[in-house]
C-alpha cells in the first residue's frame, strides 16, 4: 500500500482462529438403559427414552479421571490436525470433575502429552457451557497473537458426582471427552461468539459440596430442578443463537448444522423449533452417551465430523448452557 509521500506501508494482517482437527474419546464399553435396571435404579428403557432420548452412557473405571478422557481426545485431534502435541502453545480444559483441587486438568493434561514448550494451561469451569466458554476465550488468545496453536478440550468424569439412588439424574449423565485444535489463519473461522452467567439461578442445578479441612461439607451430589432447567436452557440457547448471528451479519438460514449441547433431546427439539431451524440439521449424539456436560459439544462435533456429516466450508452454531447459570454460544466456518 503506497501513502501520499511515496513510502510503503505494510497492511496489518487479520488473525482468525480455526479448527483444523477434531477428537473425541468415550470410556468402556457403553451401559444400556436396561443395564442401569439391573443394577438396582429403579427405572426402564422406555422411561428413559421417552423422556431424554438417552439409550447409553459410558462410564470411566474406578480410578480414571477425566485427563486420562481428554488425553485420548487429544491424541486425536490432533492426529487429524497434522500437527505434534509440542506444537500446542495453549490448552484450555473445560471441566467440572478435575482430576485435584489442583493443579489444574490442563496442567496435568498438559505433561501426559508430553509438550515441555511451556505454554499456557489452563481449566475453565463453566459446567455444561464449558466447551462454549474454551472456545471464546482461546480465540481471544489467537487472534491477540500471543499464541497460535490451542487445544480446547471439555471432559468429563461425572460419574463420580451421581447420586445412584436419584432415578431423574442419574440416569442423565455419562462420562466422556471431546477436544479440537485451534490454530491461527488467515481464514476465518470462528465468526462470532458470546458468554453469559446468571448467578442467581445457581440453585436450580447444582453440587453443593466443599472441602474443608480434608472432608466434604454438604452434598457432594448432583441436584437439579429439571422442569426449571429446560424452560432457562430453551430460552438462552435460542437468545446466544440469535446475538452470534446477528453479530456475523447472518440468519438461521444460513447455518448448516445446529450443535447444541447433549443434555435431553427434547431441549434440542425445543431449541431448533423455537430458531426455526430443521430438525435434519441438528446433530444429536445423546442417545449415544447422555449429558457429558462440558464434553458433550466437541463429542458431537468429532462424531458428525468423522460420519462425514459436517464437512469444510459448512457453517456450524455449537450452544452450551449449564449450572451457573452459565451459557453460551460460537458461529464458524468449519
Amino acid at each position: 500500500m503506497m501513502s501520499t509521500s511515496g513510502v510503503v506501508k505494510s497492511v496489518p494482517t487479520v488473525i482468525h482462529a480455526r479448527i483444523t482437527g477434531t477428537g473425541s474419546y468415550l470410556p468402556g464399553a457403553p451401559v444400556s438403559n436396561d443395564d442401569l435396571r439391573t443394577r438396582g435404579i429403579d427405572t426402564s428403557d422406555e422411561w428413559i427414552v421417552e423422556r431424554t432420548g438417552i439409550r447409553t452412557r459410558h462410564l470411566a473405571d474406578e480410578g480414571v479421571t477425566s485427563s486420562d478422557l481428554a488425553l485420548e481426545a487429544c491424541r486425536r485431534a490432533l492426529e487429524a490436525a497434522g500437527r505434534l502435541p509440542d506444537e500446542i502453545d495453549l490448552i484450555v480444559y473445560a471441566t467440572s470433575t478435575p482430576d485435584f483441587i489442583f493443579p489444574s486438568s490442563a496442567a496435568i493434561l498438559q505433561h501426559k502429552l508430553g509438550i515441555k514448550n511451556g505454554g499456557a494451561a489452563f481449566d475453565v469451569q463453566a459446567v455444561c457451557s464449558g466447551f462454549a466458554y474454551g472456545l471464546t476465550v482461546a480465540e481471544k488468545f489467537i487472534r491477540s497473537g500471543s499464541h497460535r496453536r490451542a487445544l480446547v478440550v471439555g471432559a468429563e468424569v461425572f460419574s463420580r458426582i451421581l447420586d445412584w439412588n436419584d432415578r431423574g439424574t442419574c440416569v442423565l449423565f455419562g462420562d466422556g471427552a471431546g477436544a479440537v485444535v485451534l490454530e491461527a489463519s488467515d481464514e476465518p473461522g470462528i465468526l462470532a461468539s458470546t458468554i453469559h452467567a446468571d448467578g442467581s439461578y445457581s440453585d436450580i442445578l447444582s453440587v453443593p459440596g466443599q472441602v474443608s479441612h480434608g472432608k466434604v461439607i454438604g452434598s457432594p451430589f448432583l441436584q437439579m430442578d429439571g422442569k426449571t432447567v429446560f424452560k432457562f436452557a430453551v430460552k438462552v440457547l435460542s437468545e446466544a443463537a440469535i446475538e452470534v448471528l446477528d453479530a456475523a451479519g447472518l440468519n438461521t438460514g444460513d447455518v448448516d448444522w445446529l450443535i447444541p449441547h447433549q443434555a435431553n433431546i427434547r431441549i434440542l427439539q425445543a431449541t431448533a423449533k423455537k430458531l426455526e431451524i430443521s430438525e435434519d440439521k441438528v446433530i444429536v449424539s445423546v442417545d449415544r452417551h447422555g449429558n457429558t456436560s462440558a464434553a458433550s459439544v466437541p463429542l458431537a462435533l468429532d462424531l458428525a465430523v468423522r460420519t462425514g456429516k459436517i464437512k469444510r466450508g459448512d457453517t456450524l452454531l455449537l450452544e452450551g448452557v449449564g449450572g451457573g447459570f452459565t451459557w453460551g454460544a460460537v458461529l464458524l466456518k468449519f
